[in-house]
């Protein structure tokens, strides 16, 4: 599904206009980018946790010429299911 296939979905759902719907999750996406951000995690109960997982650098290997690289440790935005989630899966 694509943005605006879920946008089609939520607007129905909710009974707002696309435009609306649009604007809602466009917002979403804002505050939890801001928050993560910030090193903050954003929790909706009954759906998952977005938080800021570090990933320390480490060694690899250029595939293309087998040359060790180094690889810088970055932040990375991990989504933890809820429970009530996982059980509808």
């Amino acid at each position: 599904m694509n943005k605006a296939q879920l946008v089609a979905k939520m607007a129905k759902s909710s009974e707002l206009t696309k435009k609306d719907t649009q604007a809602a999750l466009t917002s979403l996406q804002k505050v939890i980018t801001k928050s993560l951000s910030e090193g903050d995690q954003v929790q909706i109960s009954g759906f998952g946790t977005f938080a800021l997982s570090y990933y320390p650098a480490r060694t690899g290997r250029n595939p293309q010429t087998g040359e060790s690289i180094e690889i810088e440790g970055a932040n990375k935005a991990v989504f933890k299911p809820a429970k009530a989630l996982k059980d509808r899966l």
